[in-house]
């Protein structure tokens, strides 16, 4: 059954150019949005076959021309795909076509979730249609691709994404967007050659709302001041790094940002909404005084908190990093660079044009605003300078007396000569950076044809210069021979119906190269373990753990840690500082299995060569967490990763998703589905927002939340996925036994001093077990289910944890009452201890 009012029922029974572009145009009048000279010049050449490369800026409606060029491809009966950079536009932008189109007719394709992918309009990273046009061709049904912020094309890491369906897909229609595209007369020409089609460029310097530029010599804070009282808020100060951003808003504190009034309407507007210990309570006192913090290190859900209130005018300043450019759905008036430097990952140096415009682009609200506002701070040294100038008037002796302060040394620096180059400055022109890959090869071999032909075209019709072209060509011929060698694939004596001089002789999986890449090896790693080990559920997560992204705050952090533990126990050991240095060398961050994942991965790699492209990382986040008993917020705090407490979610998801995913039925014990269930509910409870919205995609006809939402509604009680909660319990239970062996009295009291349970309590409780055994055992026999009784009654539950004793007595135990609705108002299970004795 179709949805009904959607623009697919506007659908001409003729769908001739001039028919769609009216249809189009007028279903955007109804909806109040008038076209723009240049929407309307794009829309006409899509709707007449040709292909488009739309540079308009920031808020010029590119959005819309790229939903005419998918009308137009629905009408005519093409299958249209369009692509971003990133999953979560990729996922935003599914939702939007939903309520455009109709669910029945959009889909996704992320690696993470397939979603009605044989619909006619499909939303997808660059990679999964990069590969989709590696292993069809000119085959792939694909008929109109847009490519949203085209820009990325230049990535160094990811740019080949971009380049190859330009290079793989001749049949189809383009329509490349961006701000920042610079000079682009080199791709009309290319699609015009390979698909036939005319192919106009149409920018435009003008903005709906234009923006104006200014340089301030004042100090930071003064210039805020200026901004705020002369109407220019909400303002976006872009900081180069989290900690400065945070650092930034803390300072505000002091500034008078918001009336009464204003903060009285912050907090009713924020209710009852959870704001966690650590970072959470932070940003709560900084919102509440009308200052947001805006990065990618924050949770979503505090993200979107920020966003929905800057929406609804209640936050005048807030303070992020560059990711601003990236799609970032935050209106603003001003945006308030504080420098025009960043570290790139291997050096600091001075923004590009395209960065700079990229993250000014951003100012000035369509539909608020009647301009834009782009204020660039002066570097401190040169402020300085300025005022002891104005401090000497205009007396030319005292002017020559001042003493010019200069930038740190060896730092890189900006001056009001940088800044007028870069707001004069086009984007720098688009670099290739195509590559091959074991995955590409792979790809094309299993594609119908002559592969060595598809390859040549792919590695010498591409847009590198010829050096360029020839080392990818000499990259090839070596993995090529290390797929012969490795006999996945052979040559055939004579082609095959398909014109195949190439086959390969195993089955590639249906999501190969889509999904997370080693996958597969996983799989054949799990099978590799002892179900009967008491730590095989936590051994299936290192594997997967393993073909993860790594997490490198995390992992500096646990490596950091780890150091200084061993400094203290080699400086108990008497060593000297010179081995004590030597010997840290070789200290880093847990790594569960790395013997047995190692070498079961060279095994695999010597038969699934393409692995190679892919790095196995033994690792230990979830599985640490886990065995420390920890909550969320108690592993953050741990290891000081309040900043990023975001990206430890965002690990834990993908870690969550894979599991689930990757582990088939036959893997998986009842210690694993704790563990998967634990897993997800401590992800849900910290942020629902990561696995709603993926579990949402299952059912894309489900309503997605409203923006209300996010402040009114909070995660699903903790308690209704019972096996989970027991879980919580059980690990909360397992943090007393851990402290209770180290004889952390001190930690004990923290956690159950308000039910008089303080360290004193608990010393003397656990004085007379330790007359009678030295040690509390707190090995996997010692938290596992045997051990734990519990006594569920009505909305408590009584339960005792039992001591592992050395001498297997088990008399002892840990008694406690968990109340299931505190629970449910706090997120994690909350329990009071009731007795720690012999039973």
């Amino acid at each position: 059954m179709l949805t009904a009012g959607t623009l697919a029922d506007l659908v001409p029974s003729d769908p001739q150019p001039d028919a769609l572009y009216e249809a189009f145009a007028g279903w955007a009048e109804g909806r109040g949005l008038a076209l723009y000279p240049a929407q309307e010049e794009a829309l006409i050449e899509l709707v007449s076959g040709s292909n488009v490369v739309l540079s308009t800026p920031t808020g010029s409606g590119k959005s819309l021309v790229a939903a005419g060029a998918q009308f137009a491809a629905l009408a005519q009966g093409r299958r249209s795909v369009y692509t971003a950079p990133i999953k979560a536009l990729v996922s935003e932008k599914f939702f939007d076509l939903c309520a455009v189109f109709g669910a029945e007719r959009v889909g996704m394709l992320t690696g993470d979730a397939s979603v009605n992918p044989g619909a006619p309009i499909v939303c997808a990273t660059a990679e999964v249609l990069a590969n989709l046009a590696l292993r069809r061709g000119a085959e792939a049904d694909v008929g109109l691709v847009v490519m949203d912020e085209f820009h990325y094309y230049a990535d160094p890491e990811r740019g080949w994404a971009w380049q190859v369906p330009l290079l793989e897909l001749p049949r189809a229609q383009f329509l490349l967007m961006s701000a920042t595209l610079g000079d682009v007369r080199r791709f009309e020409d290319d699609l015009a050659r390979r698909t036939g089609r005319q192919t106009t460029t149409v920018s435009s310097g003008e903005r709906p709302v234009p923006l104006h530029f200014r340089y301030a010599t004042t100090p930071l804070h003064e210039t805020l001041e200026e901004l705020l009282e002369g109407g220019d808020a909400p303002v976006y100060v872009v900081h180069m790094t989290q900690a400065a951003a945070l650092e930034r808003a803390q300072a505000l504190m002091s500034t008078n940002v918001c009336s009464k009034e204003e903060k009285a309407r912050i907090a009713e507007a924020l209710g009852g909404f959870r704001f966690s210990a650590g970072f959470g309570k932070t940003l709560s006192r900084l919102i509440r005084h009308g200052v947001g913090v805006h990065h990618a290190g924050m949770l979503p859900r505090y993200r979107r908190l920020v966003e929905v209130l800057a929406q609804s005018g209640l936050l005048k300043v807030v303070c992020g990093t560059d990711t601003l450019g990236v799609g970032i759905n935050v209106p603003i008036r001003t945006v308030l660079f504080t420098g025009l430097t960043k570290f790139d990952g291997v050096r600091q140096r001075v923004l590009k044009a395209r960065e700079f415009h990229q993250i000014a682009g951003r100012a000035g609200r369509a539909g608020f605003d009647t301009s834009g506002l782009v204020v660039v701070q002066a570097p401190e040294h040169a402020i300085e300078n300025e005022r002891a100038l104005a401090k000497a008037g205009d007396d030319p002796k005292k002017r020559r007396k001042v003493v010019k302060k200069k930038p740190p040394e060896g730092s890189v620096t900006w001056s009001r000569a940088t800044y007028e180059r870069l707001v004069a400055a086009e984007p720098e022109p688009l670099v290739s950076r195509m590559r091959v890959s074991f995955s590409m090869l792979l790809d094309v071999i299993s594609r119908p044809g002559d592969a060595f032909t598809s390859m040549r075209h792919l590695l010498e019709d591409n847009h590198e210069e010829r050096p360029r072209q020839l080392r990818l060509i000499r990259r090839a011929v070596s993995m090529y021979r290390a797929l012969l060698t490795a006999g996945v694939v052979e040559r055939l004596p004579e082609p095959d119906a398909t014109g195949r001089t190439v086959r390969l002789t195993v089955d590639l999986q249906g999501d190969f190269a889509l999904n997370q890449p080693l996958s597969p090896f996983a799989l054949a790693a799990v099978s590799l373990l002892d179900k009967a080990s008491p730590t095989y559920a936590l051994d299936v997560l290192s594997v997967v753990e393993a073909t993860l992204d790594d997490p490198r705050q995390v992992l500096r952090a646990q490596a950091h840690a780890a150091r200084g533990e061993a400094v203290q126990a080699m400086k108990a050991e008497g060593i000297e500082y010179e081995e004590r240095m030597e010997l840290l060398e070789d200290v880093s961050w847990p790594k569960p299995l790395e013997e047995l994942l190692q070498q079961a991965y060279e095994t695999y790699r010597r038969g699934h060569p393409w692995v190679a492209d892919h790095e196995l990382s033994p690792k230990s986040v979830a599985r640490d967490m886990h065995e420390r008993a920890m909550t969320f917020t108690e592993y953050v705090g741990l290891y000081g990763l309040a900043r990023s407490e975001g990206l430890v979610l965002r690990y834990l998801a993908d870690a969550y998703r894979a599991l689930r995913q990757t582990v088939p039925a036959d893997a998986r014990t009842e210690e694993v589905e704790d563990l998967i269930a634990w897993l997800g509910e401590t992800v849900r409870q910290t942020d629902s927002s990561l696995l709603d919205e993926w579990e949402r995609l299952v059912d894309p006809g489900a309503p997605a939340p409203t923006t209300s939402a996010v402040l009114d509604e909070g995660p699903p009680p903790v308690t209704a996925n019972r096996r989970a909660f027991r879980v919580l319990v059980r690990n909360a239970l397992f943090r007393r036994v851990e402290l209770a062996a180290l004889r952390r009295w001190d930690l004990l009291g923290e956690l159950d001093g308000r039910d008089g349970w303080d360290a004193d309590a608990w010393r003397d409780a656990l004085a007379p077990y330790f007359d009678e055994h030295d040690e509390v055992g707190t090995g996997p026999d010692a938290r596992g289910p045997a051990l734990l009784l519990v006594t569920e009654e009505g909305r408590t539950w009584r339960v005792r944890q039992v001591l592992d004793d050395p001498a297997g007595d088990h008399d002892w135990g840990i008694a406690v009452e968990v109340d299931l609705d505190a629970s449910d108002e706090a997120g994690t299970a909350v329990l009071r201890v009731t007795a720690v004795d012999r039973l």
